[in-house]
């Protein structure tokens, strides 16, 4: 760093560099003077004066340097600018360019969570700390801290991009709590027998959608948006490529991943209940299933849940569980019956099967008399013969 470590050296014959620390920024900047005993102690009271005047917060980029590149990154106008302002320009920003339920989510998080902690902190003064220590107040799990820390990232990338800031405090690090195993409750199927007194509280259309959504495993968001087109009777399949929650306000979105577009295959059960179905909505070639009460598309997983399956659940008198459980309920049934987990996967909408492995793993036959016996007579048989 030159002079002992002072922040100051010689880099030509005429000029002499200082390097200094501004809002977290490393700032090297060269003073045109010959580099003489005389002229380096110069730059050494002129570099402490800088670092007086920064931290008093009287020190001014454009003033002192004003021939600097980096002066344009320190402007009083961008260097004022607060995470409350900021946040809520690049969140308008991103309405056009993500679909309606991830904005909403971000707007949530946005609105509700970052905001209110870090609204009233300047941009290129964020540090990590400031983020880390917040973070330690709340009360939330693990998957709420990482789409908090999540979003937040997305916005710091932006402004690194912008120039507001050099470095995303953020880049390469994410908080999280030390939790127990996550409770094997979060995946609660519901039992041949609780299917059945369940789909026996329902009748017509809502009887239809939930055995429908039992023996197909689609989300909620993915069954409201069906269409008649999307049913091949040839091949025995639905196509399933749009999803519709709350927050896209009656408008279909494609589903999020490549993975998600697929073509699921429809067992009896499912057949079944598509051509009862059929009595109800298909001459008009639109969305498959209603909402009984106004004879139009469900607007979402909220109205379901609360006008038809809440009531379902307790009329049947089952322990409550949430509608996505038929899909957890699917995926157990497969698996239990032996079907291969990659398909089971393909079926779900997962790119590979080690979700499925991770979340139903127990459902999994672990064991059978017979294993390896296909193998074995595959490729032992003809070996015993030789000898």
């Amino acid at each position: 760093m030159g002079r002992g470590g002072r922040g100051v050296r010689a880099v030509s014959d005429s000029s002499i560099e200082i390097t200094f620390m501004y809002r977290g920024v490393r700032c090297r900047e060269r003073i045109t003077l010959k580099p003489t005993a005389t002229n380096l102690k110069k730059a050494e009271q002129h570099k402490a004066a800088i670092e007086h005047a920064i931290s008093i917060g009287t020190f001014d980029y454009s003033v002192t340097f004003p021939g600097s590149a980096r002066a344009a990154k320190f402007a009083p106008e961008t260097s004022r600018e607060t995470m409350n302002g900021f946040l809520t320009r690049w969140l308008e920003g991103k309405r056009k360019h993500i679909s309606s339920s991830t904005f909403d989510g971000y707007r949530k998080l946005v609105e509700l969570r970052l905001i209110p902690a870090l609204g009233d902190k300047m941009v290129v003064d964020l540090k990590r700390k400031d983020v880390r220590d917040w973070l330690a107040t709340l009360e939330v799990g693990n998957k709420t801290l990482s789409n908090i820390q999540s979003c937040l990232r997305s916005a710091l990338d932006d402004a690194t991009d912008e120039e507001l800031i050099e470095v995303n405090p953020l880049a390469g690090w994410t908080y999280s709590l030390k939790e127990a195993p996550p409770r094997e409750d979060d995946v609660d199927p519901f039992s041949p027998e609780e299917q059945q007194v369940v789909l026996g509280a329902l009748s017509g259309q809502a009887r239809n959608m939930m055995q429908f959504a039992l023996w197909t495993g689609l989300r909620t968001s993915e069954l409201v948006a069906l269409d008649w087109g999307d049913i091949d009777w040839l091949r025995e399949e639905v196509m399933v490529s749009r999803a519709m929650t709350q927050a896209s306000k009656g408008k279909a979105e494609t589903t999020k991943t490549a993975a998600g577009r697929r073509s699921v295959k429809l067992l009896r059960p499912a057949m079944e209940a598509l051509k009862a179905q059929k009595a109800h909505t298909f001459l008009a070639d639109a969305e498959v299933f209603q909402n009984p009460r106004t004879l139009e598309r469900w607007a979402g997983d909220g109205p379901i849940r609360k006008t038809m399956w809440v009531p379902a659940m307790k009329k049947a008198g089952v322990r409550y569980r949430r509608p996505y459980q038929t899909r957890h309920t699917y995926a157990s049934m497969m698996l239990s019956a032996g079907e291969h987990p990659m398909w089971v996967a393909k079926q779900m909408g997962h790119s590979d099967w080690t979700m499925i492995a991770r979340v139903y793993g127990r459902w999994m036959p672990s064991e059978d008399i017979i294993a390896g016996g296909k193998a074995e007579l595959m490729w032992a048989t003809p070996l015993i013969k030789n000898k």
